[in-house]
């Protein structure tokens, strides 16, 4: 990360947006709850950097990395469809998306799915119903 996460809050106190959502620091940001856990001021740094890029997205601010923000949009579709983040159809949904056939995560991902630890089809969680409404719910406000 370029900015560590309490410097990421600072930097919005100060009104620094376009800093922010230049940052990498929103884009590398897995959602391990680490930060959250151990934040004193019981923050949900995770939630905060989904916002961030959810930010960016909308304000045409593209990530410094290559095709981080397609992965970004591969995993969305992926909860999108499922209510759930699926490896396999996510994976290929990102390879589709850059073009990348020769990408560094497609070998490790093959070699997962060999061993049977990523499920060939998806499962869906009960509340998919719901999970849609949210997603329409926001495109409609946006």
């Amino acid at each position: 990360m370029d900015i560590r996460p309490n410097s990421i809050i600072r930097m919005i106190q100060m009104g620094m947006k376009k800093e922010v959502l230049g940052s990498s620091a929103i884009w590398f940001c897995v959602y391990c709850q680490t930060c959250g856990t151990r934040c004193p001021n019981k923050i949900h740094i995770g939630i905060l950097m989904d916002a961030l890029r959810e930010m960016a997205v909308e304000e045409g601010i593209p990530a410094k990395e290559k095709n981080i923000h397609l992965f970004h949009e591969a995993f969305i579709q992926s909860v999108r469809r499922g209510g759930r983040a699926h490896e396999v159809t996510m994976l290929m949904d990102y390879v589709l998306r850059s073009r990348d056939l020769m990408t560094g995560s497609l070998i490790p991902g093959i070699r997962l799915f060999l061993k049977g630890k990523f499920p060939l089809l998806p499962s869906f969680i009960k509340g998919r119903q719901e999970i849609k409404r949210i997603f329409e719910r926001c495109e409609r406000k946006k």
